[in-house]
């Protein structure tokens, strides 16, 4: 557990991305993303595999070149800046730890890499030891650690420089369920200790927005849409935002005049998540298997009936899959109802998000996927 220390906060730097190009061979990862990050802000870079935001990130470090655009930190253009030169540290999805070194002696390296005196390692080792509540185990060699223990090094190895910017690239995936929880309170508690402006690249929504001041969604290498915890979780810009952040249940739907219409019912839009208006037409809701209820809900609600299909149980509640006439949406409650029952079902106006149809409007499997992880 990581202890209270007399460690001294310190204001980290801003950070300003413009109209950033980055890429591999001929192919662009990044075109012209730009993105303000505030001094001791906690930003979460969270996408599918493949999106760009582990580049974004390498980008930061120095280990990526920019192709065009601008990188500023603290006010210092760093386009150019060697890795070294640029003062961040880094944390890595493996650690990146030395096995056949001590816990002080991977927590001092850095430090001797920058020619620090003794004393001052020293010194500096022992709080930082302290810090992430390993202080009685700096004589011990790496490879005897757990893997939350082996985390905690990283991280006092990486605040050791003292630095204005920490990059962290999935540092916890690696991590047992139950430390991972741990480690994502005592990273965030530390952060808010010591002020540092924290960017965190993940492909885990619950770990982003249980961390992060600022969630920044992306898709195929550009922002989806940037906001805090709650603004993302409860008013998705996109369709693609909303699936992302387990809006799996989607039906077909028509806007005409005022009204939301799908084969099965009928709401007024005037009580619609909608970002991108209610224009008359074609349209897709999309809403969360938790937002709908086997039964009446309170306020105004979409009422649709249905049959049930199977039910399987997730501990909190057992998620149905109900047949809504050719579409299939998944509803969960706590109690289990049989296959073959008819049911009647709504959800609130206030859980539904409103988008105008798209010219393509399948799930891909890995947003399909996704959706149908319960959250929180």
């Amino acid at each position: 557990m990581i202890q209270k220390t007399e460690a001294q906060p310190h204001l980290g730097r801003s950070i300003s991305l413009s109209d950033l190009h980055l890429g591999y061979g001929g192919r662009d990862v990044i075109a012209g993303l730009s993105l303000e990050v505030r001094a001791g802000e906690f930003i979460a870079l969270l996408g599918q595999s493949g999106c760009g935001k582990t580049t974004i990130l390498r980008a930061l470090a120095g280990f990526v070149p920019v192709r065009a655009g601008r990188i500023s930190v603290g006010g210092t253009d760093m386009s150019r800046t060697p890795p070294e030169a640029r003062g961040m540290a880094m944390m890595f999805q493996s650690y990146a730890l030395w096995p056949h070194m001590s816990v002080a002696q991977n927590i001092a390296y850095g430090l001797k890499l920058r020619r620090r005196p003794r004393a001052e390692i020293r010194a500096r080792v022992a709080e930082m030891a302290a810090l992430v509540g390993l202080g009685d185990l700096t004589a011990r060699k790496v490879q005897d650690l757990s893997g939350g223990q082996r985390q905690r090094v990283a991280l006092a190895r990486a605040l050791a420089i003292d630095p204005p910017v920490l990059l962290l690239d999935e540092p916890l995936s690696n991590l047992d369920a139950g430390i991972r929880a741990t480690m994502r309170h005592e990273i965030r508690a530390l952060q808010q200790r010591l002020g540092l402006t924290t960017i965190l690249v993940t492909h885990d929504r619950e770990e982003a927005m249980s961390m992060a001041d600022r969630v920044v969604i992306l898709e195929q290498g550009r922002i989806a849409q940037a906001g805090t915890p709650e603004e993302i979780y409860h008013q998705p810009a996109s369709p693609y935002v909303a699936r992302f952040m387990g809006l799996g249940n989607r039906l077909e739907a028509r806007v005409e005049q005022g009204l939301l219409r799908t084969g099965n019912g009928t709401l007024p839009t005037g009580g619609l998540h909608a970002p991108q208006g209610t224009p008359e037409g074609p349209a897709e809701i999309l809403f969360r298997a938790e937002s709908a209820r086997l039964g009446p809900a309170p306020g105004p609600a979409l009422a649709l009936s249905g049959q049930v299909v199977s039910a399987f149980y997730l501990g909190s509640a057992y998620r149905h899959e109900i047949a809504v006439g050719d579409d299939r949406i998944l509803v969960d409650a706590p109690q289990r109802h049989q296959a073959g029952t008819p049911v009647g079902l709504h959800v609130p106006a206030t859980a539904l998000s409103l988008f105008p149809a798209r010219s393509q409007t399948s799930v891909t499997g890995q947003e399909a996927a996704m959706a149908a992880i319960p959250t929180l």
